[in-house]
């Protein structure tokens, strides 16, 4: 993305002065949002959506150089604007729930310049320069990330330490949602494999299969909009020999990857140097066997990373980044720093391996045997 305004100072804008700024420089009128991400990102972290799988809310907002609308149905008016909105100086525009609201919007954008986040009344689709902007973090969200990212990891590594043998896949999964859900965390996705399924499966969703010894968690956790992502591994009695190997292996092309996101770095760079370790590593072609992550921020993955991204990485970005290899995995949410990247699902509080990398010392998350 072309900055349009001092590094320093555009970490200090809020998203709406953000969006304000590249309407400007666009020389458009305004923008349409429906998206839930974007909803959040402009709002500072409110939500607009009622149905938890939906992409999209129950209330677009119309952002333009001399007005903000939310445009919504009038049983969801009052919650929306006392709620959500309250004092961000958005006026309200309204139907009954049987009436489009889609024929208010188009009233309003007749005869403007606008563009929309979605394919929509013809309207210009600028998701992607969208992501560019949200995905530069101001301090405000960096510190509400922090936040969600220790939650999140807390709870994942806990639930790590309770389960028993015995357990389903389903089980697992039902003991960790409730430890987010009650912080106001939505869990986005849980992923749980045990056993012959970590082997087999590189994106496993929870099924009623018991957990003998070996399990693999995934939690992408989701509130203000902002999305953290980790996985853990935990073992009963001695690590397979196999394991034992993969995982030091894995750690180091985990290691590599994480710190080749500085800024300045291009994305197909980072890219470049997993594959490379992998090589190293001896398994070559298990990047195919699934997506090695990219940048996260107001989506579980904003994009997936491959060899054909030369996006340049910037500050106040967060990447979370999945190798993995047979029979191990790794996952962390990275915020990349002016000097240094920093781990935000490190919580301190589990078993680590130790990585050195360019003569420093790193911890990574190591599998708990119990």
């Amino acid at each position: 993305m072309e900055e349009t305004v001092l590094e320093k100072e555009f970490l200090t804008l809020s998203p709406q002065a953000k969006i304000e700024s590249w309407l400007q420089q666009k020389e458009l009128d305004g923008i349409l949002l429906r998206k839930r991400q974007n909803f959040s990102w402009i709002t500072s972290g409110k939500a607009n959506h009622i149905v938890n799988t939906s992409e999209y809310g129950i209330a677009d907002l119309l952002i333009l150089n001399d007005k903000k609308y939310c445009i919504t149905v009038k049983m969801e008016s009052r919650r929306i604007m006392e709620e959500e909105l309250d004092g961000l100086g958005f006026e309200l525009v309204q139907c009954e729930w049987y009436e489009n609201p889609d024929e208010l919007i188009k009233t309003l954008c007749e005869g403007k310049q606008i563009v929309a986040d979605t394919s929509v009344f013809g309207l210009e689709d600028v998701s992607s320069e969208l992501i560019a902007l949200r995905s530069r973090l101001a301090n405000e969200e960096v510190e509400r990330y922090k936040w969600l990212c220790q939650k999140a990891a807390t709870a994942l590594e806990s639930v790590c330490h309770e389960i028993e043998p015995g357990m389903s896949e389903f089980e697992i999964a039902a003991l960790l949602s409730p430890k987010v859900i009650k912080d106001g965390i939505n869990p986005q996705v849980i992923l749980v494999a045990t056993d012959e399924r970590i082997y087999h499966y590189r994106h496993p969703i929870p099924t009623d299969k018991k957990l003998e010894q070996y399990a693999m968690i995934v939690i992408c956790a989701e509130k203000w909009g902002l999305v953290a992502n980790a996985t853990r591994f935990v073992h009963f009695g001695e690590l397979p020999e196999l394991v034992k190997e993969n995982k030091e292996k894995l750690a180091k092309i985990d290691i590599t990857m994480n710190m080749a996101t500085r800024p300045g770095a291009r994305v197909n760079e980072v890219f470049q140097k997993g594959l490379e370790a992998y090589a190293s590593a001896g398994y070559k072609d298990d990047w195919k066997l699934l997506h090695q992550g990219g940048l996260t921020g107001y989506a579980s993955r904003e994009y997936l990373a491959n060899m054909n991204n030369n996006d340049v990485i910037f500050s106040n970005q967060a990447f979370a980044w999945n190798p993995a290899i047979s029979g191990i995995k790794s996952e962390d949410t990275i915020l990349v720093g002016e000097n240094e990247n920093q781990f935000l699902t490190h919580t301190g509080n589990w078993v680590y391996t130790t990585i050195w990398h360019d003569g420093v010392q790193y911890e990574r998350p190591d599998v708990l045997i119990r």
